[in-house]
């Protein structure tokens, strides 16, 4: 069964075509990569799915309904959270702060988060926060202000931000972007233990290390348009991606 559905979507600025006639399906409980060169579309995709901006053409339906028209906070209240490639989060707060920010957001609405809440109802919003910073290995730091913190660890506090949502999907744009090797795996190790709770995802990556451990479906994506579509192993087979993504080289 499809969590999410695209088709023919198409969107242009000007006389750049950016996205042209997209179709692609994400199944429930799986994760979805989109691979493809700089330039093909892939965050400009990204951007129609959570709001950000309006396709010219096309449906997008998410768990039986559709995404078109809707606004950004809305979208994210439906159940789709997403993982920004340079991390959003409240820099001069602490960890735990900025995993209860979202929670109050889920249950208040579009980030207006109710002073008068009830005793009981912060404390359980602490709770569900403190259980999964310790779930991510981030209880050490939860009274820590997020500034402080490396690259790695802002992105596993991004990840917890997401979490407290209890979204169906999450959209993660380049998850491991500018980080070395040791924070990779530990990204990717991270992902995999998420997976483990059910969540669907869709990840957009340069890296064919991290897309080759997580997805289970592989989109190319050339010219703002999908290319090619298969398990990963058919992927790194495929002579048009290699000739599209890589020159010709072997993926």
């Amino acid at each position: 069964m499809d969590i999410l559905s695209i088709s023919g979507v198409g969107k242009r600025f000007g006389g750049l075509k950016a996205l042209d006639n997209v179709n692609l399906n994400v199944r429930k409980g799986t994760v979805h990569a989109i691979i493809g060169p700089n330039g093909a579309g892939k965050s400009t995709l990204l951007n129609c799915l959570v709001g950000r901006i309006t396709p010219d053409q096309g449906t997008v339906g998410f768990d039986g309904r559709s995404l078109l028209g809707r606004k950004p906070h809305e979208i994210n209240q439906a159940g789709i959270a997403r993982v920004f490639q340079t991390p959003e989060i409240f820099g001069e707060l602490t960890v735990l702060e900025n995993v209860m920010i979202p929670a109050f957001a889920r249950t208040d609405g579009a980030f207006r988060i109710n002073v008068w809440k009830r005793a009981s109802d912060r404390h359980a919003v602490r709770e569900e926060a403190e259980h999964i910073l310790d779930d991510l290995n981030l209880w050490d730091q939860r009274d820590q202000v997020v500034n402080s913190m490396s690259r790695g660890d802002k992105r596993r506090l991004e990840l917890a931000m997401c979490l407290v949502q209890h979204p169906k999907l999450l959209l993660l744009d380049e998850p491991t972007a500018g980080m070395s090797r040791a924070d990779t795996n530990n990204t990717v190790e991270l992902l995999q233990k998420i997976a483990e709770r059910g969540i669907s995802k869709v990840i957009i990556e340069h890296d064919m290390h991290v897309v080759f451990s997580l997805a289970d479906t592989v989109s190319v994506m050339a010219q703002g348009t999908v290319i090619a579509e298969g398990t990963p192993a058919e992927i790194k087979a495929n002579p048009k991606v290699q000739e599209a993504y890589l020159g010709g080289a072997h993926l």
